[in-house]
């Protein structure tokens, strides 16, 4: 009996099979929402500067042929997430490969009386149990060849049908309650997104993953957007005393993620710029109605895809362009700013606190 528990544990650390928060929270999401950035996200881009430089310049065959990958790269969502988590989760070449195919039907299907497909949050639950039940046997028989991406892609297949349309119908009725919500009452959802929405993307899981599964738009994305603008810009002028003009760029336009390490050492330190998160989202939502679509909302400055976005939304005019400026950039780093000047005289916060090792 202790010899047969023992392989059976053996079996499942050669599989690097573990089931934790971390390990499909923080890791596998992650890595799905690189998977979103190099097809829907980065489609989106593409198709958006085609059509707008139609509007610039009239018909052309470059901006017709970045539409048409725009629209081919929006369409391999499911694929691109199934490799991301299946790589993420340590997948073998063959369930690598399976996990694509996964991930397309986790995405696309609909499931016995749910109409709505699976979308984002389909394609990765989809993708997990493909992925983990491949592991199982992957090189366990003769015939790996055959056996292993027919348990993945059978496994993959019957979670896209019975489970994906479920989950991704739940998430887009959470999306849309939330955006409810904020038109009803901008100022305290726009409070609460900002908020909220910012913190997920400083914690080491993702938000812009998070906000896609949602289709979050309108006053919701864009209170979202805003709230990840003040953490970004936020730790990003806050620390400059410490990191310089290479940890600037480096949290502002990459990621405020690279806090986190400090900010389990000296929580104080996300003081500074959630409060200013919790400032501008009503500004966003109640004064400057700003708006956004679900690709932008969780990404705040990083590579500036929320400006991008944003622009993709409301329109590439002048009034939104001071109206990004101010929002996304210059309000967050002033008000930051003057929080952290405060709680550092009051002792609170200290040199150092931000310092990147880096």
């Amino acid at each position: 009996m202790e010899e047969r528990l023992e392989e059976k544990v053996g079996f499942f650390k050669r599989k690097d099979i573990e089931i934790s928060v971390k390990r499909y929270v923080q890791d596998a999401l992650s890595a799905m929402a690189m998977g979103l950035f190099a097809s829907l996200l980065i489609g989106l881009i593409f198709k958006t500067i085609g059509e707008q430089t139609i509007n610039l310049f009239g018909e052309n065959a470059v901006s017709a042929f970045l539409i048409e990958i725009g629209g081919f790269a929006m369409s391999m969502m499911g694929p691109a997430i199934g490799v991301a988590v299946a790589w993420a989760l340590k997948a073998p070449l063959l369930v690598l490969a399976s996990a694509a195919v996964s991930g397309y039907l986790g995405a696309t299907l609909t499931g016995f009386g749910i109409e709505a497909t699976g979308g984002p949050a389909g394609a990765f639950i989809a993708v997990a149990v493909a992925t983990e039940f491949g592991k199982m046997v992957s090189k366990e028989t003769k015939v790996d060849i055959l056996v292993t991406p027919s348990v993945s892609l059978l496994m993959g297949g019957i979670t896209a049908k019975l489970v994906s349309p479920f989950v991704g119908w739940l998430m887009i009725k959470l999306g849309a309650g939330l955006m409810a919500a904020t038109e009803w009452q901008p100022f305290w959802f726009g409070i609460l997104l900002a908020v909220v929405v910012g913190l997920a993307l400083t914690a080491p899981i993702s938000s812009a993953a998070l906000c896609i599964m949602m289709g979050l738009s309108g006053l919701a994305a864009g209170a979202a957007t805003v709230g990840c603008c003040a953490q970004m810009v936020g730790f990003a002028v806050c620390s400059f005393k410490e990191n310089g003009v290479g940890g600037l760029v480096a949290q502002g336009i990459g990621t405020s993620m690279l806090q986190v390490s400090n900010i389990i050492k000296h929580p104080q330190i996300l003081i500074p710029p959630t409060l200013t998160a919790a400032i501008m989202g009503p500004l966003a939502t109640c004064v400057f109605h700003m708006t956004n679509n679900a690709a932008g909302a969780g990404m705040g400055t990083s590579g500036l895809v929320g400006q991008i976005m944003t622009f993709t939304d409301m329109g590439f005019t002048v009034d939104v362009l001071w109206k990004v400026l101010l929002l996304h950039i210059v309000l967050p780093a002033v008000i930051a700013i003057i929080i952290d000047k405060i709680l550092r005289k009051a002792g609170i916060i200290n040199f150092g606190d931000y310092k990147l090792e880096i």
